[in-house]
């Protein structure tokens, strides 16, 4: 697979789950329809944020390398990075939403995403 095709694939899948997130979003009212309306509201901007992030680290390891096979290595660390972020924000979300965010939660969130993300980093 190429780079450019994966990168098309990301922004189907991304144009997909902005889709599915703005269903989700106008027609379904999670207070009414209970636990599947809010579990397809996290499912959809999960998957929303995932492709986002991903594209974004992509484009990021794209630019900063020179060759494009080189950037083709970091496909894998973008996509799990991406997937990290996007459950940061998931967690952050279900914080706000019991209303027991305040800023050590959150920071505890980023630093158990961060250990996370190191321990893949020095396996390797």
């Amino acid at each position: 697979m190429t780079l450019k095709s994966y990168l098309w694939g990301m922004r189907i899948s991304w144009a997909i789950a902005l889709a599915a997130w703005v269903l989700v979003f106008i027609n379904i009212d999670p207070e009414k329809s209970g636990a599947p309306g809010w579990l397809l509201f996290y499912i959809s901007i999960f998957l929303l944020l995932a492709s986002t992030f991903v594209l974004l680290l992509t484009w990021i390891w794209r630019k900063s390398q020179k060759d494009e096979d080189e950037a083709m290595m970091y496909i894998g660390v973008s996509f799990r990075q991406g997937m990290l972020l996007s459950l940061l924000f998931i967690v952050l979300l279900l914080f706000q939403q019991y209303r027991v965010l305040t800023w050590w939660d959150g920071a505890l969130s980023v630093a158990g995403v961060f250990l996370i993300e190191l321990y893949f980093l020095t396996r390797s």
